[in-house]
């Protein structure tokens, strides 16, 4: 007797259905507590979140140890939420209320941050066309005779450089001496140690995250004082190296 061919089991093509319309359920949820929660209607915000908890609680969708928004007694988002949200707005204020700071907001902070080192002329500030020169005196910062600098000057530029990686510009370091000559192995004229010391600058400026297309080192010697070299307290103030942040106007003149 010929047994009877059994049938294949009817392949259901359509049971991708049941997952879409389960992701597409769960995504309109999240959407709906997402407006409850930005509501600025806090009651309201609690009472949709509320029935939305209850709705699908009744379908079965979310399961009974599924974790759910916790309420206040009268409907109210809790605070840990609002908490949340706040947090946020304020980010997205300050951000968009953020703006880049000028040359003379910038000089005034320096000014503040390190007012000692000004008050005992360690470093200079000065504002001009081309942009805020900082100097920074060699007693301050070097030896005689040395490019290398001293801890107690890279503390005082590392609190600098807080503020050159606050904003684009470039920025020059030019290195600068008195008239008093020089001639050692290392440095055979003020040319060679003013252009040490700036590039000695620059390499702590990298390291310490200063973008390197944002600066350039330059060595002047004796030949741009900023005053007479007929005193000691003159010749001090020659014995510097500058950090030029360049304005606006003065970017206008660079390469490109």
């Amino acid at each position: 007797m010929a047994r009877k061919k059994k049938h294949g089991e009817h392949v259901n093509h359509e049971r991708w259905l049941v997952s879409y319309a389960d992701f597409i359920t769960l995504l309109f949820a999240f959407f709906v507590v997402m407006f409850a929660a930005s509501n600025t209607d806090k009651k309201k915000a609690g009472q949709v979140a509320h029935s939305v908890q209850s709705a699908f609680s009744e379908l079965g969708i979310f399961s009974p140890a599924g974790k759910v928004i916790p309420l206040s007694e009268d409907g109210v988002v809790p605070t840990t939420a609002k908490m949340v949200i706040g947090d946020l707005k304020n980010s997205i204020s300050s951000a968009q209320s953020a703006k880049p700071r000028s040359i003379s907001e910038l000089k005034t902070q320096i000014e503040s941050d390190l007012k000692e080192q000004v008050e005992n002329k360690s470093i200079r500030i000065s504002q001009s066309e081309r942009g805020l020169t900082i100097s920074l005196s060699e007693a301050g910062f070097f030896n005689p005779g040395s490019e290398v600098m001293q801890p107690k000057g890279t503390a005082v530029l590392d609190k600098i450089v807080e503020h050159l990686l606050s904003l684009p510009n470039p920025v020059r370091i030019e290195g600068h001496t008195d008239n008093t000559p020089i001639h050692t192995a290392q440095f055979p004229s003020n040319w060679e140690l003013s252009t040490a010391r700036a590039t000695h600058v620059l390499h702590y400026l990298i390291d310490s995250k200063v973008s390197p297309l944002r600066l350039s080192p330059a060595g002047y010697g004796e030949n741009w004082p900023v005053a007479s070299n007929e005193t000691a307290e003159g010749r001090a103030a020659n014995r510097r190296v500058d950090l030029v942040i360049l304005s606006d106007s003065s970017q206008k003149l660079e390469p490109k």
